[in-house]
């Protein structure tokens, strides 16, 4: 008797080990991940919001930036924003005193896009301060410009003379 007594608490040990076991496998272990997900997720979830309240409490101040971008864009038309550029480009080098030697200008229009742009190559010479000032010009332009590529060479052994080769692009917004 005492034997079958000391089968039935091994069993009942035996069934608890693979009860836990199978508690363990089937319901702890995937609670456990849910609950890293849903944490993962919320954190996730709360980033979200702080940026879309910052969004919220900056919107002011964002659509009066977008305003004044439209504002700045090119004109729709192609020959009058490229005709405003280049006259643009004409002040730029008469206050900068540069020699330009080539430019070209290039639209550049993506099917499904709501702008285009026009790219404008320039290639020119000069000394240091008549490049900088250029390039200075250029930068402080109200218009929807941005200097994409520079490249600036000495003309001679000491420096004076510099070649200017850049390439900058002009935003026209061609929908709302």
């Amino acid at each position: 008797m005492a034997l079958r007594k000391r089968e039935q608490w091994l069993a009942l040990a035996a069934l608890i080990c693979v009860g836990a076991f199978a508690g363990d496998r089937f319901v702890a272990s995937p609670l456990a991940s849910l609950w890293k997900e849903r944490t993962k997720r919320i954190a996730e979830l709360g980033q979200q919001l702080s940026t879309g309240s910052a969004l919220v409490e900056r919107e002011e101040a964002i659509r009066n930036r977008w305003d004044t971008m439209k504002e700045q864009a090119l004109p729709k038309d192609t020959s009058v924003a490229e005709k405003q550029v280049l006259q643009a480009m004409n002040e730029w080098i008469g206050t900068s005193r540069l020699a330009v030697s080539s430019v070209r200008p290039r639209w550049i229009e993506e099917k499904g896009q709501t702008h285009k742009t026009i790219e404008c190559r320039v290639v020119a010479e000069g000394e240091l301060a008549s490049v900088a000032r250029f390039m200075y010009e250029l930068e402080r332009d109200p218009m929807a410009l941005r200097l994409e590529e520079v490249e600036i060479t000495s003309r001679e052994d000491r420096g004076q003379k510099l070649s200017l080769s850049l390439r900058f692009t002009g935003l026209v917004l061609t929908g709302e």
